[in-house]
């Protein structure tokens, strides 16, 4: 039996995801957007973070306190870079952005940073970073209908720094990539004002969306594949019109537009 998902939908920007989300996600014009956590290989046996919260800024000239920062939802804890190397990763935080520029993710530490060598446990004093937060360049454009996941790597080997009197002070060292994670099938209807529900469909799974009042349509979300795409027109006796679309990991596919009279 075929796994159908169906959007209601509100306007032509909408997304829709493999898994279940809250209302938010389908608010017109925005899209998933995450922060993921992992480390480069260093010599201690524990290196733990606090992190208290994480932001991104859609401006590329904001300062600390203007309304261009935007607060994600954190998962607030404490995080062992040491667990995460190898290619193993942690979710950060996450939220639903308007699609457009992300300029800076602001990483804010809390107090409680620890670091364990040779058995015994030391802290890591970190007072830029409890003030204003650990500031990372991005510059990504995001597309409507793709999925985005932006990965720290955070050097904890290069970001430690030993004092004489036995003291450790965190001077971050991170690199932030981006991987977009997802695709989209996009394009208009003629005539405009026509009601069509558009369905993609590979294997056994179906995703779906119906036109907007102009006639255009996007199903995000979409893996790396070939659909089939199935437009049926209830107005025209439930017409169905089946054309095909390749989805490429991080773009949009533009169908342009498809007569439903033929």
């Amino acid at each position: 039996m075929k796994k159908v998902f169906l959007v209601c939908w509100i306007a032509a920007t909408s997304v829709l995801l493999l898994s279940c989300k809250d209302k938010d996600d389908n608010t017109p014009g925005k899209y998933p957007f995450a922060v993921r956590l992992t480390d480069a290989p260093g010599d201690y046996e524990s290196v733990n973070i606090d992190v208290k919260s994480v932001l991104v800024n859609t401006s590329g000239t904001a300062n600390d306190n203007d309304n261009s920062w935007t607060t994600l939802s954190t998962n607030a804890r404490m995080y062992d870079l040491v667990r995460l190397t190898n290619g193993k990763d942690t979710l950060l935080a996450d939220a639903t952005l308007p699609y457009g520029k992300v300029s800076q993710i602001r990483l804010i530490l809390g107090d409680k940073n620890t670091l364990v060598k040779d058995g015994k446990t030391y802290d890591i004093k970190t007072p830029s970073a409890q003030q204003s937060g650990l500031k990372i360049k991005v510059n990504e454009t995001l597309t409507e209908g793709v999925t985005y996941v932006v990965t720290l790597d955070f050097d904890a080997s290069r970001s430690i720094v030993e004092k004489g009197n036995g003291d450790y002070s965190l001077k971050p060292v991170i690199r932030a990539f981006t991987t977009a994670t997802s695709g989209a099938i996009k394009g208009m209807v003629s005539p405009a004002g026509t009601a069509a529900n558009v369905y993609a469909i590979t294997g056994t799974d179906t995703f779906g969306t119906m036109t907007n009042s102009n006639g255009s349509f996007l199903i995000g979300g979409l893996q790396p594949n070939t659909y089939n795409v199935v437009f049926k027109v209830p107005s025209m006796n439930n017409k169905m019109i089946n054309k095909s679309a390749t989805v490429t990991m991080g773009q949009s596919t533009d169908m342009g537009t498809i007569d439903l009279t033929k």
